[in-house]
């Protein structure tokens, strides 16, 4: 299968000594979903970071290696072209603004994006589609939405600009088990409508293996173990070390 993301023995380093991430390899394939899982402090974010870009913007640097998207080597590209292209990353975070109302804030999404392109632009019915509950509440502040909503709107705003290749960072955490699983819910049937490339990270892995086909896990800056979904929820070590088994 195409691989919409190839990562090539990467390490990233922030400042002059800190090692954030060593000699990394993971790629996503086209149309697929993919969990990338650790613990906190693993390097998961980090990796989020330099597939997006945004180690710049925190002293950091990825070199050695290769980030390779749909084909192209985008190691050295800026973030802004990186989004353009078609990279969305909902941070860590629900970064949404609360002091505007849910329409508001998918206004300012598309204002955001580079939606010049013919096509580009999404309405909000098609945002509203996957996630009613907004719909419900579009004229409501984005602070008075629950977590779960918050999340759901984050994810409607990287909608809003039509990506190629979603990056999720912890979209269950601090959220009721029964919300979290809706939340993955809806990111795969958004990547069996749109047929969406989808790099999730997660802490949960027993529910990011449930959808995800493929997995990497991450200790320490560096992979440890990948393979299946399948194949990773059979070893014994995983099991006891994530999920209790």
């Amino acid at each position: 299968m195409t691989a919409a993301l190839e990562v090539s023995n990467l390490t990233v380093t922030y400042g002059a000594a800190i090692i954030g991430l060593e000699d990394v390899s993971m790629s996503v394939p086209e149309g697929g979903i993919v969990a990338l899982l650790g613990a906190n402090g693993a390097g998961k974010s980090t990796m989020l970071k330099a597939i997006s870009g945004l180690l710049q913007f925190e002293n950091g640097r990825a070199t050695p290696g290769a980030i390779r998207y749909r084909g192209k080597d985008m190691t050295s590209a800026p973030s802004y072209k990186r989004a353009r292209d078609g990279i969305l990353h909902v941070r860590e975070g629900r970064y949404v603004f609360t002091n505007l109302t849910v329409e508001e804030n998918l206004d300012a999404a598309a204002f955001a994006r580079d939606t010049n392109q013919p096509g580009a632009k999404r309405n909000h019915d098609e945002i509203y589609h996957y996630f009613p509950q907004l719909a419900a509440r579009k004229s409501g502040f984005a602070g008075f939405l629950s977590g779960g909503e918050q999340q759901m709107l984050a994810i409607g705003r990287a909608l809003y600009a039509r990506p190629k290749l979603l990056m999720v960072d912890e979209a269950s955490m601090g959220l009721a088990p029964k919300i979290a699983a809706e939340i993955f819910q809806i990111l795969a049937k958004i990547n069996q409508e749109q047929k969406l490339s989808i790099l999730v990270v997660e802490q949960n892995v027993g529910l990011a293996l449930q959808y995800a086909s493929y997995g990497y896990v991450l200790e320490s800056g560096r992979i440890v173990q990948h393979g299946s979904s399948d194949q990773l929820l059979d070893r014994d070590e995983l099991s006891k070390r994530y999920l209790g088994g």
